[in-house]
């Protein structure tokens, strides 16, 4: 009967990995804290934009980035 020769796995050749450094650890920083109520003005704000542009579908992020800036810009000259 012939003996069989014990298999091994080869090793990888491939450069992944080589030469690269762990990437720097991320600084965690406190998330900005909204006034009171904000986040339902600029929701309610966003529905309005959406119900002015003829509540188009896919444009949800859109409506809420031009709500954030309306309601930011409200806040901003009322402090002024």
């Amino acid at each position: 009967m012939p003996t069989r020769k014990p298999t091994t796995k080869k090793q990888s050749t491939s450069s992944k990995g080589k030469g690269r450094t762990a990437p720097a650890a991320r600084r965690v920083e406190k998330p900005i804290e909204l006034p009171e109520g904000m986040w339902d003005r600029i929701s309610q704000k966003a529905y309005e934009l959406w119900e002015q542009r003829g509540r188009q579908d896919g444009n949800a992020l859109r409506d809420w980035l031009d709500a954030e800036e309306i309601v930011m810009e409200e806040i901003h000259e009322s402090r002024e």
